[in-house]
């Protein structure tokens, strides 16, 4: 089969937000399409217009740009000063650009149905039914927090509302104790919280000092 016909046949899409699970996405984006000799682009969606955006989220964009350009992707898509569902953008790039297959994050899809109450999954289906989706999960990278991330430091988690908070000051509001891996490069609280959990430990993501997830099943210590 020749290369245009193959490139006809698969179209990826990478979407990406801020930390170092973007890098991940992007490097398995980028695997699929040399497997499947097509297309890539890459997206990101912010809220706020790119000169309103922080210096990280500036830093993060220009390195997602760079990566992009180093793996012959097609595209680096930035959607900035969006105000739309994400689902709504995500489906609007992959009509636009014939898209066939849709890598996101575990953190994304489980923020948004924290959010919405409804799966990222499901409402992309309703948009675009003729598009697979892969999600991947954030667990397979947490088996050395100490590769990506900062020397682990004592931490705590709080109740907020419905959500769990990270702080590094002992309170009677403590729900649970452990370690935090700070994600390296980022001025933010982003990265894992490590803790003892029944009879094994149990990793979450913690994004701008608050839980994404709870990731279940890894380093089950019987």
């Amino acid at each position: 089969m020749s290369r245009k016909k193959l490139q006809m046949a698969e179209k990826i899409l990478v979407c990406v937000y801020y930390g170092s699970n973007g890098e991940r996405l992007i490097q398995r984006g980028c695997k699929l399409a040399r497997m499947l000799d097509c297309p890539l682009y890459i997206l990101t969606i912010d809220a706020k217009p790119f000169d309103e955006m922080n210096a990280e989220k500036s830093n993060y964009i220009e390195k997602w740009r760079r990566i992009a350009e180093e793996n012959d992707a097609d595209d680096y898509i930035l959607k900035d000063n969006e105000e739309r569902p994400i689902h709504k953008v995500i489906a609007e790039v992959a009509r636009q650009k014939g898209i066939t297959q849709i890598i996101i994050g575990q953190s994304v899809h489980s923020r948004w149905e924290q959010i919405s109450k409804e799966s990222l999954v499901n409402c992309l289906l309703r948009e675009i039914p003729f598009v697979d989706i892969h999600i991947i999960s954030v667990a397979r990278y947490l088996k050395d927090p100490g590769s990506n991330y900062d020397k682990g430091v004592r931490a705590y988690l709080v109740k907020e509302n419905e959500s769990f908070r990270l702080v590094f000051k002992h309170s009677k509001n403590v729900i649970h104790e452990g370690i935090f891996f700070k994600e390296s490069g980022t001025d933010f609280n982003n990265g894992v919280f490590k803790f003892i959990y029944g009879k094994g430990t149990m990793h979450v993501e913690v994004k701008e000092d608050y839980v994404e997830d709870f990731i279940k099943g890894i380093d089950n210590n019987s």
